[in-house]
């Protein structure tokens, strides 16, 4: 019996590495997620659509094998967006109470006031995340609605992207025959699968390792304080083994998954690795540690530039959570010990939560993002649908974000 369309909940991840849809079916506790869809990404680079007919194909590809696993028709997706060109910023606002209790329109004016900056013209805001309001002075406030006071002041995350990255996203999914229920930054989707309350609200860095980015995310009380992307990730090991190995990037890829490990130290010295030749050349066996001597320098610099990324956010003091690592580079042997050496913190994998239905398969770090657009989606208001010939797409983000300031908390 197929799935009514109103009863279901999809994630679109379109990720450097592989499409993958993730369909989810709403229930108390989270989602049941009853059909999964992958398939390898032809049409982009860093998080970014740089084909557009191969992208369209893909997601083709992987929403045919969703569809087929879960039994039901998809027609519109909760599709998340990353890449280099993702900036975050923090910002604040204030405003006189009208009528010395706080409205719902003294919190819109507020937000409003705190998103009132200069953004240049190829960028456009994609998230406004209230992080606190205050109330005549007194801080720490999650909502201030209905409260007295003469004062009110918020301060907000705000994230913004390149137009045209989105767009392409929009015209990548609705050629696919998709409508986009929303586009989200793909570490709070992440988020929003692998990271517990309690560790929102004590202080934790999520770095999500994907195959073209290195996204961060941290949150300190319960709120999301700093947004980074790092343009280092799974496919630049994936490019140092293929190099020094002298074998085709796709073997490189499966030797990577199979043997690799972060730590050199992890690996015993008989054992070995069979590596494919390019070309018509024969294949040969090294050591396994020869590989780890090429896989721990480069993981290495990763993992560096995130705790310097941490440490320049200025809120490397507050996670005392420590660091949760999600992506699929998050699988290689030995790397969550290396973090934890560079960062001097606790440092666990993160793995999809709240999850029932289909769970043998998306327990891994690899779904975080796909689940996590599907919690997200699951707490989201039906809105607008975008399609690419929307002038100002972000316009209408940015006026059904005002209104979710709750969702956040």
């Amino acid at each position: 019996m197929k799935k009514k369309k109103d009863e279901i909940v999809v994630g679109l991840d379109i990720g450097t590495t592989k499409i993958c849809a993730i369909v989810g079916v709403p229930t108390d506790h989270g989602i049941d997620v009853i059909g999964i869809g992958t398939h390898p990404s032809l049409g982009l680079r860093k998080g970014v659509v740089v084909n557009i007919e191969n992208t369209v194909q893909s997601i083709r590809r992987a929403l045919e094998e969703a569809e087929l696993m879960a039994g039901c028709d998809i027609g519109e997706v909760y599709a998340g967006i990353a890449g280099g060109h993702i900036k975050g910023f923090n910002s604040e606002g204030i405003v006189a109470v009208k009528s010395r209790e706080v409205s719902q329109s003294d919190i819109r004016r507020v937000i409003d006031a705190a998103s009132a900056v200069n953004i240049p013209m190829d960028r456009e805001v994609i998230h406004i995340l209230p992080q606190e309001y205050i109330v005549d002075g007194q801080g720490g406030i999650k909502d201030p609605l209905g409260m007295s006071g003469v004062r009110l002041e918020v301060r907000v995350h705000i994230v913004t992207g390149a137009v045209t990255s989105a767009q392409n996203i929009i015209k990548c999914a609705n050629r696919a025959g998709l409508e986009v229920n929303d586009i989200i930054l793909q570490q709070l989707g992440s988020s929003e699968a692998v990271l517990t309350p309690e560790e929102k609200e004590l202080g934790v860095a999520l770095v999500d390792i994907g195959g073209g980015t290195t996204d961060i995310a941290i949150f300190h009380q319960g709120s999301i304080k700093h947004t980074a992307v790092i343009s280092l990730a799974g496919d630049h090991i994936t490019g140092d083994i293929a190099v020094g190995l002298r074998t085709p990037i796709e073997e490189a890829e499966k030797i990577k998954k199979k043997y690799g490990s972060a730590m050199v130290s992890f690996v015993e010295k008989d054992q070995v690795v069979e590596v494919p030749a390019v070309g018509e050349g024969k294949s040969k066996t090294i050591p396994r540690h020869i590989l780890a001597e090429i896989i721990e320098p480069r993981v290495e610099e990763i993992v560096t530039l995130v705790h310097r990324e941490v440490a320049a956010s200025g809120y490397e003091g507050l996670i005392a959570s420590g660091v949760v690592l999600t992506g699929g580079s998050a699988l290689l042997e030995g790397v969550t010990e290396l973090a934890e050496q560079i960062f001097n913190l606790p440092v666990r994998r993160g793995y999809p939560r709240d999850v029932g239905g289909l769970t043998e398969i998306v327990r891994n770090p690899i779904y975080a993002t796909a689940v996590g657009l599907v919690l997200y989606g699951k707490r989201g208001r039906a809105g607008e649908r975008f399609s690419p010939g929307d002038e100002n797409i972000f316009d209408k983000v940015f006026r059904r974000m005002r209104g979710w300031f709750k969702e956040f908390f």
